[in-house]
């Protein structure tokens, strides 16, 4: 069944513009899910970064500011110009999105206040936790069950399990990629691996770096050096002929870098909610070595990647080597069978359609 036309407006991070080269996933998931449920005929309006991509038609959101690290984010500072910009950014924004007589609010911030002023709106709103729970989040959380809870979704079992004591009817959608974007190359097959990613503690490139020496492996690495002082730390002390960064790049040629890997390297430090890496990786026909952590595992297969020990070195090294061996084809496969963005279109076009049905017109 065809799910009703809905008019739908989309909250999303607000420090970083929704643009090529992406900052990050959620930047990417933005992207795509704007365009493409405007595609499946749904009038779509996007609050965010008003440098975001001109043919998103956004209504820009206030710059906050610069980057914070997970640990940032864990500090309270209430004096913080970037935190009280941000605060006041989502607060205009949400004191007036009423007025938009949208269906539904689909809410992928990773801020308290979308969550908090949630109860106090008419629009019913879905919220998306693209992330493991964090202090101001699980008080907003907290707070609206107090006032008659809400609606939740993520991306992974693994992050709704972190989540469950806040939100045990938290609905599940995997993350969905354009497979046809995310292809195998058509060129040459190196021997080097590969990472990419936002290059700060969290993501751990400095792991890869470390791991592909053990393995005598070369790498490539890709990815926006957000936190400068990570980046001149721990990773331009690594680098040398063995080990080349390549800069920020776009999809096109992340997907091209990808397909011509043996194999790609994923090192989170912290529980990953999903792994789009993961996902484009095998799209691209390129076998996974990755920590254990987060919902990594429910992405693997024996026959798609192989697990190490989160932050040790040497089994991920071990990993880098099984993995490359494996068949790029059945890498290939899996990704089509679990991660065709028309499948998690069609799933999060059923869940808003279900929410917003009370303030939908009866069409009889």
């Amino acid at each position: 069944m065809n799910p009703l036309s809905l008019k739908i407006g989309i909250l999303t991070h607000i420090k970083h513009p929704i643009r090529e080269p992406f900052a990050g996933g959620l930047e990417a998931f933005t992207h795509d899910i704007t365009r493409h449920l405007r595609q499946r005929g749904h009038d779509v309006t996007l609050f965010a970064h008003g440098d975001s991509m001109p043919e998103l038609k956004v209504k820009s959101m206030t710059p906050v500011g610069s980057y914070r690290t997970s640990a940032a984010k864990h500090d309270h500072d209430t004096l913080s110009s970037d935190f009280i910009a941000e605060h006041h950014a989502y607060m205009d924004c949400l004191q007036t999105i009423d007025n938009h007589d949208f269906d539904i609010i689909f809410n992928n911030a990773l801020h308290y206040v979308p969550v908090t002023m949630s109860g106090m709106i008419r629009t019913p709103m879905l919220t998306v936790l693209h992330t493991p729970p964090f202090f101001e989040m699980i008080n907003a959380i907290a707070a609206q069950h107090k006032r008659g809870g809400g609606n939740y979704c993520t991306v992974s079992r693994s992050n709704a399990a972190d989540w469950g004591e806040l939100t045990p009817d938290c609905h599940v959608i995997a993350n969905g990629i354009d497979l046809d974007q995310w292809r195998p190359s058509k060129g040459i097959i190196g021997a080097h691996a590969f990472w990419y990613g936002r290059l700060v503690p969290d993501k751990g490139a400095h792991f890869a770096i470390d791991a592909a020496r053990l393995a005598g492996v070369p790498l490539r690495i890709a990815g926006q050096a957000i936190d400068r002082d990570y980046f001149d730390q721990e990773i331009a002390p690594r680098l040398g002929d063995d080990v080349v960064y390549l800069g920020h790049l776009s999809r096109s040629e992340l997907a091209e870098e990808l397909g011509r890997a043996s194999v790609c390297l994923v090192t989170p430090c912290w529980n990953e909610p999903f792994g789009l890496v993961v996902a484009e990786a095998l799209a691209c026909g390129t076998p996974v070595a990755a920590f254990s952590r987060g919902a990594i595992p429910e992405l693997l297969t024996n026959e798609t990647g192989s697990l190490a020990e989160p932050g040790d070195a040497a089994s991920l090294a071990a990993a880098l080597l099984s993995a490359r061996l494996l068949d790029r084809g059945a890498c290939r496969r899996h990704a089509r069978s679990r991660w065709d963005i028309d499948s998690m279109l069609v799933q999060y076009e059923e869940l808003l359609t279900s929410l917003a049905r009370t303030t939908l017109p009866d069409y009889g």
